[in-house]
């Protein structure tokens, strides 16, 4: 399992309540998820992170959401090109940081689109999501990377998986070879090889969490998925995510880890 030593993150901009959304769970409360976020960035200094914190980026409203915008290896980074046209400049807004830590950059070139949020990561192999953000020839340029580097992918489309926006709404790597799947992945034939933990339906939104060290961090709520991870022996850090919820947000978006 990577050792992770550093995040980069940014807060939601007072205008978050204007991104993008596929849910209808309500207007976000700006206050309350900027009292969220900072309790995240608490919990990822908690399992041992330096961070790395941007300043609040008003000209784009999902810009909060960094792991879209890169994807960042022990071996080099990816800046992505997101699949939302009001999301494009956001890579160009985490360049800088990105580059004052990785000598080895990347980047995904139209046509290919790629959100960060499609990328899971399993020790030296990477899951790829095709979605409605995450085009094929963004998963073709970013397997070709992935190799050039060292590492074996496959792709995954989930276009047709009712309920996830990206391939990591559905898919979270808990170490030890272990997935956590929601039930519309578990049975693919791309995850054999690996200890499935399924996911009971009405705790789908638990699929995504982070492995940090020796902590995971879960989003509140979810008692049935928390006690399978403290069964395994993990230590645990629970946050209540509801306002990032509404906008299709999850824990893993909210950093780029590495």
């Amino acid at each position: 399992m990577t050792a992770f030593k550093r995040a980069i993150v940014r807060p939601p901009a007072a205008n978050f309540a204007q991104g993008l959304t596929s849910v209808d769970l309500g207007t976000p409360d700006v206050s309350l998820a900027l009292e969220q976020h900072a309790r995240y960035c608490a919990a990822l200094e908690q399992c041992g992170l330096t961070l790395t914190r941007l300043p609040d980026d008003a000209r784009f409203a999902d810009s909060t959401f960094v792991e879209d915008t890169a994807i960042l290896t022990d071996r080099c980074a990816i800046l992505t090109r997101p699949g939302a046209a009001s999301r494009a400049g956001e890579v160009a807004a985490i360049e800088p940081a990105v580059r004052a830590n990785f000598s080895r950059i990347h980047q995904i070139q139209a046509p290919g689109t790629l959100d960060g949020g499609d990328v899971c990561q399993v020790e030296e192999h990477f899951f790829i999501g095709i979605s409605e953000r995450t085009n094929e020839q963004g998963a073709r340029q970013l397997a070709a990377i992935l190799a050039q580097e060292g590492f074996t992918s496959t792709a995954i489309d989930i276009r047709g998986v009712n309920g996830i926006l990206h391939l990591k709404s559905g898919i979270s790597y808990l170490g030890d070879q272990r997935l956590v799947l929601i039930d519309a992945l578990a049975g693919r034939a791309e995850f054999a090889g690996y200890e499935i933990v399924r996911i009971a339906a009405e705790e789908n939104y638990a699929a995504n969490f982070l492995r940090i060290n020796d902590r995971v961090i879960v989003s509140a709520g979810f008692p049935r998925f928390e006690a399978r991870v403290r069964d395994f022996g993990h230590r645990i850090v629970a946050l209540d995510m509801s306002e990032f919820r509404k906008m299709d947000g999850a824990l893993s978006c909210l950093s780029l880890r590495f």
